[in-house]
């Protein structure tokens, strides 16, 4: 990708080998949602590589509202979900020395116009499209444009210093913060209050202790009562 132009854009009409975080698997079938990756340089240092998530998946829930009338909401780092079912995903990856980063990939699987018969069983209490929320096709070009442009968007924030003005709009729709949460990591496993975003993107969880921790990644399980 060394001599590819920042904001190259590949998409799939299908994928058979689609993957999400933590190499999970991603449907993918032909010509039924968004595939996507798009390549960008940003000026960012490798702890502050939360931020493409954020703008990506705050992206994502911006096209969602201005092309139908579903309400997203985000769940943290990562997903999209609509009547608490998964409609689309980031997964972000870079290139990248100690103190910069020298590229970066956010790839975008957004299901779209997937039948529930798409999904396996094992996914269908987890899983859904915008189809299937709505009870009509959509048109997969228009949304394309909407999203793409709200990425721009969003992108040329954080690119100006203005990422608050992105984390606020994706606050105001995680279902994640003011929540007990409990985040599984690959050595150990975190339970706290999921307080805020930082200023480079990760999520402060405060511990019983009353420690603040700072969390960049793992696999998160929400307690959907909220903190009093």
């Amino acid at each position: 990708l060394a001599g590819e132009p920042e904001g190259l854009v590949i998409f799939a009409e299908s994928q058979t080998q689609g993957r999400g975080r933590l190499g999970r698997q991603w449907i993918s079938p032909s010509k039924k949602g968004l595939w996507f990756s798009v390549l960008l340089r940003p000026a960012l240092r490798p702890p502050q590589m939360t931020q493409l998530t954020v703008i990506a998946a705050t992206a994502l829930a911006r096209a969602i509202r201005e092309t139908t009338p579903l309400i997203p909401e985000i769940k943290w780092p990562n997903d999209i979900l609509i009547n608490g079912k998964k409609v689309a995903g980031v997964l972000t990856e870079m290139s990248a020395e100690p103190d910069r980063v020298l590229h970066a990939v956010i790839g975008i699987g957004l299901n779209v116009n997937l039948n529930e018969e798409n999904f396996p069983d094992d996914l269908k209490p987890l899983a859904t499209s915008l189809r299937l929320e709505c009870g009509k096709p959509i048109l997969r070009s228009s949304l394309a444009v909407h999203l793409l442009r709200a990425l721009d968007a969003d992108y040329r924030r954080i690119r100006e210093g203005q990422f608050k003005m992105v984390s606020e709009e994706w606050e105001s729709q995680c279902i994640t913060l003011q929540k007990r949460v409990r985040i599984h990591q690959m050595d150990r496993v975190i339970d706290g209050y999921a307080e805020s975003l930082d200023s480079e993107g990760a999520l402060m969880v405060r511990t019983a202790s009353g420690l603040l921790e700072r969390i960049t990644g793992g696999d998160v399980t929400i307690d959907k009562r909220k903190v009093k």
